[in-house]
């Protein structure tokens, strides 16, 4: 379908995701830039839940959200977020992850990542594991039942969920969920939707290009550490949501990898939000199909943990 107006409203006010001349960007800068958010107010608001502390597991800083008092388990949900592998923060998606514990009634485990270029592939992979399995070596240190574990991500921290998900299954530990928001899937940049979404429509092809030589170096392109799309075996993953946005660079990658699924054996839900820009279900104060994503993955989420 045509470019929804509130997507429209939005690259009008943001053209380009970062606006920068990536080329001449210093680490300095880039940490700099690290420290800003122009969309603060669009994340929507920071609910008030009874336990939100700050914790370092596995060596990988976290934040916990815990949606109700008491010490009984409740499910945990593992979120990951997005910016690159490069930019993102805990705090800088606080208001999301209070809003997942608040609508699944799960505690939330923010993982705060180490980001490249300061720390390449696999950091961020291995941060991503790292506390999965601290999780299912501790479920009592989060409040939570080892037996309803999820994880969830958007954008490269969808492709850290997807990472962690099948990590998970290679080491026996068995998720309840996994739920992917416009995941990088693969890092090739070779897709229809890459070449047709590439340039005026928020994330740039130009952009991601930089974001992955970032983080991945010189490493396979095909590691599925890396690009989990080209994971030899997929059967016995994890129950999948995906969620891809039609005017989105990576829309092609996400249903692939949604496809892949499929095949492969696995319980799939896939759904293209039309006319919507990547990074739409992060920016509630923008995007009325925000509040639809969250609407699905709570659905999703809570069947699951049942």
């Amino acid at each position: 379908m045509a470019l929804h107006p509130q997507a429209a409203a939005y690259l009008a006010l943001f053209p380009s995701d970062l606006g920068a001349d990536l080329a001449s960007l210093s680490r300095e800068q880039i940490a700099e830039m690290r420290t800003m958010d122009g969309l603060a107010e669009q994340r929507g608001p920071r609910i008030d839940l009874p336990v939100v502390r700050d914790e370092t597991v596995a060596g990988v800083p976290v934040r916990i959200y815990r949606p109700e008092p008491g010490e009984h388990p409740l499910p945990v949900l593992v979120y990951y977020h997005g910016g690159g592998w490069v930019f993102g923060s805990v705090e800088r998606n606080d208001p999301l992850a209070r809003d997942l514990a608040a609508r699944t009634g799960a505690v939330v485990v923010s993982v705060d990542y180490r980001l490249a270029p300061e720390h390449p592939f696999p950091a961020a992979a291995d941060d991503a594991f790292a506390v999965v399995r601290d999780v299912y070596d501790r479920p009592g240190f989060y409040g939570g039942d080892a037996g309803r574990v999820a994880v969830v991500g958007d954008s490269a921290g969808g492709n850290l969920a997807a990472v962690a998900a099948w990590l998970a299954r290679d080491a026996g530990l068995r998720l309840a969920h996994q739920a992917l928001i416009y995941p990088v899937a693969d890092v090739a940049g070779d897709t229809p939707s890459f070449q047709a979404n590439g340039k005026g429509y928020g994330l740039e092809a130009a952009e991601m290009r930089w974001f992955v030589e970032q983080y991945a170096g010189g490493a396979d392109p095909r590691d599925p550490r890396l690009a989990p799309l080209h994971l030899p075996d997929k059967s016995g993953l994890a129950p999948a949501t995906v969620i891809t946005a039609e005017y989105d660079p990576l829309c092609d990658e996400g249903a692939a990898y949604a496809r892949a699924l499929a095949e492969a054996g696995v319980p799939v839900e896939y759904r293209c939000f039309e006319g919507a820009l990547h990074g739409f279900l992060g920016l509630p104060g923008f995007f009325d199909q925000a509040v639809e994503g969250r609407d699905l993955l709570t659905a999703r989420l809570k069947e699951a943990f049942a």
